[in-house]
């Protein structure tokens, strides 16, 4: 303890600084390599129309992007427009009496849409190819860019929000009662801003209210629960896994077959990955396609309540008593 007290302060205030700088040298290359690197990797697109245009046609997508498509062969239009709708391909190419028409979904990824549709015009001996927006995206934000932008604060409040539950309530009763009436809260409140106000989604507004309120709970929750269980160091790993990784591998802003890999898939398993495939599902097609991000966030949802049920981490001022110089008070957990 000695040793603490006369320390120098400029040695500290000099490893501090160190300190940070080091954790900036690895977080800003965290976030800008996937962004710097988005090229498509195994991204889903289909072919559609008779069988001999459309062998030439994934023929030509292998030949000159080789691992970038992963091609399904579809009959005609209608088969592309339902894959599109369905969340199963990104993208149509659709073989008729007149060339090469373009069937895009760009509500599942505005970047993804203007990548092939740049691309197209190598299918198509630089002519124009027609572009068909069969899910555009939302006329307010045609770029996504709102979407991916409105998306930050919530993983950010959750975060901060399984903090402070996990270092100002003591009660593990009480923590439960607080995560639940959270996600309550967020996701009423994130969908009436992000709908309502801003006009960033047009779907279900209920079904875009559970799928941020879902998120919401199970960010925070993660969060809250591996504080309880470890204390500061598990709500640090919570903030890791929510924001420090999770954001950039989420692709909220591109796709994940847009980063590389295994990190676009390694993201889809952390919250703000799975959180914002969610919520466009919800918002824009239906929930076509929500199999895998329902699964990851009720995951994190219910071991996060599961951890705080158990836990028993109380916050420090808590265990030692309130009143400085007081004997320590017993708390019920």
């Amino acid at each position: 303890m000695e040793a603490v007290r006369t320390r120098s302060p400029w040695l500290l205030a000099v490893l501090l600084a160190a300190l940070a700088v080091v954790a900036q040298a690895l977080l800003v290359p965290l976030f800008a390599a996937p962004q710097a690197h988005l090229a498509p990797r195994d991204l889903p697109v289909a072919v559609a129309g008779p069988a001999a245009a459309t062998a030439e046609l994934a023929g030509r997508l292998a030949a000159a992007r080789p691992g970038a498509f992963h091609v399904t062969t579809l009959p005609d239009a209608a088969a592309a427009d339902r894959a599109l709708r369905d969340r199963q391909v990104y993208a149509a190419f659709v073989a008729g009496p007149d060339g090469i028409a373009l069937h895009t979904a760009p509500a599942a990824s505005p970047t993804v849409a203007a990548l092939l549709t740049e691309a197209s015009a190598q299918l198509s001996a630089g002519r124009p190819v027609p572009v068909v927006p069969v899910v555009p995206a939302d006329p307010d934000d045609p770029r996504g860019a709102g979407f991916a932008a409105g998306f930050l604060p919530l993983a950010l409040t959750s975060m901060l929000a399984g903090a402070l539950l996990t270092f100002l309530v003591t009660r593990r009763g009480a923590r439960l009662v607080g995560l639940l009436c959270y996600g309550v809260l967020a996701g009423l409140a994130g969908a009436a801003v992000l709908h309502g106000w801003l006009g960033l989604v047009d779907g279900s507004w209920w079904r875009e209210a559970g799928a941020i309120g879902l998120f919401a709970l199970a960010a925070a929750g993660i969060v809250a629960g591996l504080g309880a269980l470890l204390g500061a160091p598990g709500t640090g790993l919570g903030a890791l896994l929510v924001f420090l990784v999770g954001n950039p591998l989420s692709a909220v802003g591109a796709a994940p077959e847009l980063l590389p890999q295994p990190w676009g898939t390694v993201g889809q398993f952390l919250p703000v990955g799975a959180g914002g495939t969610l919520l466009r599902s919800a918002a824009f097609f239906d929930g076509a396609g929500i199999g895998r991000s329902l699964a990851v966030l009720a995951g994190y949802a219910l071991l996060g309540v599961a951890l705080v049920a158990v836990g028993r981490h109380r916050s420090v001022r808590a265990a030692r008593g309130t009143v400085p110089g007081r004997r320590p008070a017993e708390v019920t957990v």
